[in-house]
């Protein structure tokens, strides 16, 4: 019983003993006791709605407010009896399941990293690196933390002077100094129009080792060997990418690119990337399998990429050769081709870069790849649309095998192999192998080859229409209770942790942003393959682990379920700091998820320096699913402010 209650009753017998009559102001007293009690009791079960606190940063708040128009009574959330019409209580009422109040999870404040991991990579970590074998690389292969000794719970910093990036598409020309300060690009560069400092700011006039007229000239040449703009090509893969600008230019083609390079001596490539607004990550050609699945990328491109392709058996070219799709294009400029005009430049001689390209030309043939043009600088491979007539080569061949047994998706530190990833069985020669894609953007809404074919178990075409339609319901419901949603340039780089079949990225293909579609795991990771056929893009991950990209790479972050998925896998703890590693201060995080994994979440989230708010499903309050809206908020290293 409330406090005020039970002093009223032992005012009432402390009077009847006493043997008098209570007097008018003794009853007035009472009533004003017992009426404070019971508001008492409603504001403790959630009656009130009060406005959000204010945050250190601008952001203050990302949950609009919202009325309830009926005038039927509705439950509060956590509240078993029926409160009146008014504001939404965005409060959290709950606690989990078998836990009293007192044994929810205390808060800790998260204190600062130091200065040293400002780009602190978990899993490309320099140090650790070192502890691995020099042969083919294989030191720049992801190397996660393999202890807790060894994870940093911290939060890791901005630089100091950090701004938020220019909008796109200005952002593809020009950043910030102070977001990524390394000038060793635009000394070593320098001749090569990659990137120059103009004051406080960046400059990225579009140049590259090959294409010194610009990158938007030179995808243009491109342009003229394979078809670049009726929507037969769409997701492309470029391998040491540089500062990604070759997968800038070729957004306004409407072809998406997946870009990366290992974290090497040339700092930052992959970060000033992903800072112009550019898909990349950190990712290098060693020992492993490139983390995508088999027939994703309709173009693969090299350009002065300095990988060996010609060697260990033509292992690399193999690889590429995966994920392919049928009849896909594999584009090199630089070495070797073109030798005879630049062998001197190149500081080869004419013997050694012959014998490379003639060693490159005998691998792509050995895939039965059909070289459809070498003209200048750029030389442009086809692979087959199905393996009919090179199955019937490779009998007489028989280098490389055709791999028999292995899971051509499979690719979680998976090894690669010199054998052929064999296409999907064809019974006509004209047949694309695994399904003819549609070209975009019909593709995006198609029923993808891999759906439509039954290859996916338990996965049928209602389901994946269905979610299609569910997810542009549910982004709208976003941008109607995130106000950054509806600002143009607000977002650009985004992040969707468990993306399923990527109809959460499809639903916002017309806004000016991109998104990165993981597929965990630990779920069912044979949508990925899906994701790719809808022209998208995306990679594995293991939550458990660090994803292989910079601090500060989004804008926004979505995570559907994924603490459910790793409930008992791995700390919630160490999730949340890779979320807050790689999210951008005043960036937002959307966490879709079960009532009591929420509870949990915003116990750790308010010490990490996020502001935020639990707000019910788009159906209404009597639905377990919740929402945890947040933002993260703006502080820089050495910012000494004292957070509570």
């Amino acid at each position: 019983m409330a406090a005020g209650a039970t002093a009223a009753k032992l005012h009432l017998s402390s009077a009847a003993a006493a043997g008098r009559r209570p007097s008018l102001l003794h009853l007035a007293a009472v009533a004003v006791l017992c009426s404070l009690s019971y508001l008492l009791g409603i504001w403790h079960h959630g009656g009130f709605s009060t406005a959000p606190t204010a945050g250190a940063s601008a952001a203050v708040s990302i949950a609009t407010a919202v009325s309830c128009a009926s005038p039927t009574p509705t439950v509060s959330a956590g509240s078993s009896s029926p409160s009146s019409a008014g504001p939404l209580d965005f409060a959290a009422h709950h606690t989990a399941e078998g836990m009293e109040a007192e044994a929810a999870p205390r808060q800790r404040a998260y204190e600062a990293c130091p200065a040293k991991y400002s780009e602190y990579t978990p899993c490309e970590d320099v140090d650790r690196s070192l502890r691995f074998s020099r042969d083919r690389l294989v030191y720049r292969e992801r190397h996660c933390p393999s202890s807790d000794a060894e994870r940093q719970r911290c939060l890791v910093p901005a630089p100091r002077g950090y701004r938020n990036p220019f909008p796109w598409p200005a952002s593809r020309d020009v950043a910030w100094f102070a977001n990524v300060p390394h000038k060793e690009l635009t000394v070593e560069k320098a001749v090569q129009n990659w990137i120059r400092v103009d004051g406080d700011k960046f400059r990225f006039p579009g140049g590259g080792t090959m294409f010194p007229r610009g990158a938007d000239a030179y995808i243009d040449d491109i342009g003229r060997i394979i078809p670049l703009r009726d929507g037969s090509i769409r997701t492309a893969l470029d391998t040491g990418c540089g500062v990604a600008s070759w997968g800038a230019y070729l957004l306004s083609r409407n072809i998406l690119a997946m870009s990366f390079a290992p974290r090497d001596s040339h700092e930052a490539q992959v970060q000033f990337a992903l800072e112009r607004g550019v898909p990349a990550m950190i990712g290098v050609l060693a020992s492993n399998r490139l983390t995508y699945p088999a027939r994703s990328f309709d173009m693969a491109h090299c350009s002065r990429c300095l990988i060996p392709w010609q060697l260990y058996d033509g292992l690399y070219l193999i690889e590429i050769d995966r994920v392919l799709r049928p009849g896909g294009y594999w584009i090199l400029s630089g070495p070797p081709i073109n030798w005879k005009k630049h062998w001197k430049g190149w500081a080869r001689t004419r013997e050694d870069l012959n014998a490379e390209q003639q060693a490159i030309e005998k691998v792509a043939k050995s895939l039965c790849w059909k070289k459809v043009m070498e003209v200048g600088d750029i030389a442009i491979w086809q692979k087959p649309t199905n393996h009919i007539h090179c199955k019937a080569i490779h009998k007489v061949i028989k280098s490389p095998p055709f791999c028999s047994s292995q899971n051509p998706d499979a690719a979680w530190y998976d090894k690669m192999e010199t054998c052929i990833t064999p296409l999907p069985e064809v019974s006509d020669l004209k047949e694309v192998a695994g399904g003819e894609l549609k070209k975009w953007p019909e593709r995006l809404t198609a029923v993808p080859p891999r759906i439509a074919s039954g290859s996916i178990e338990g996965v049928t075409e209602e389901m994946y229409v269905e979610d299609t339609e569910l997810w542009k319901r549910r982004v709208g419901h976003y941008k109607s209770v995130i106000s950054q949603f509806g600002q143009k340039g607000r977002y650009r780089n985004l992040l969707d942790m468990n993306a399923k079949f990527g109809s959460f990225a499809a639903a916002l293909v017309d806004d000016p942003v991109w998104v990165m579609n993981m597929v965990p795991t630990v779920g069912n990771s044979t949508t990925l393959g899906v994701i790719y056929e809808r022209g998208l893009i995306g990679s594995y991950q293991d939550w458990c682990e660090g994803m292989s990209t910079y601090p500060r790479t989004y804008d926004l972050i979505h995570a559907d379920s994924v603490f459910t998925l790793y409930n008992g896998r791995c700390e919630m703890e160490n999730i949340l700091l890779e979320m807050d590693r790689i999210l951008r201060p005043e960036g937002t995080v959307i966490i879709r998820d079960d009532v009591d994994l929420l509870v949990k979440i915003k116990s750790i989230a308010d010490g990490m320096r996020w502001n935020s708010q639990i707000v019910d499903h788009e159906d209404g309050p009597l639905v377990r699913e919740k929402l945890l809206l947040v933002v993260k908020t703006y502080w820089t290293l050495g910012d000494n402010k004292q957070w509570e």
